[in-house]
């Protein structure tokens, strides 16, 4: 995932939404856009990145609402046929089914922050 500079953009300019993740008052925490041919994942009101990835994109924003689930907030996720559709093919050209590949991304990540100081 290519890191993006920090920036606000207008919704009307992000791009086809496929993905949203919202807390319990309805409040947009996250989301996943494809805008000219990139899957752009937004947290927090900021852009964090872009792939091609749509597997890679749709882990992380999953692992993020887990990530809420588990301090006890209730969120609420939702995301396209396309973009699942996406994801799981590419989790499948690398033999792999979505929740192993999403696993497999938890554990780089978990592995990741571990090793930070």
């Amino acid at each position: 995932m290519t890191p993006r500079k920090k920036t606000t953009v207008p919704a009307d300019r992000l791009g086809e939404p496929h993905a949203q993740l919202r807390g319990a008052d309805g409040k947009l925490l996250g989301g996943i856009v494809l805008k000219d041919g990139k899957w752009v994942l937004g947290l927090g009101g900021r852009i964090v990145g872009e792939s091609d990835s749509a597997a890679h994109v749709l882990a992380i924003l999953k692992r993020a609402a887990a990530l809420a689930r588990a301090e006890g907030r209730e969120v609420d996720l939702v995301f396209s046929a396309p973009l699942r559709a996406a994801a799981h093919k590419e989790a499948e050209a690398e033999g792999l089914d979505f929740d192993a590949f999403q696993a497999r991304l938890v554990a780089q990540m978990d592995a990741a922050g571990k090793a930070e100081p």
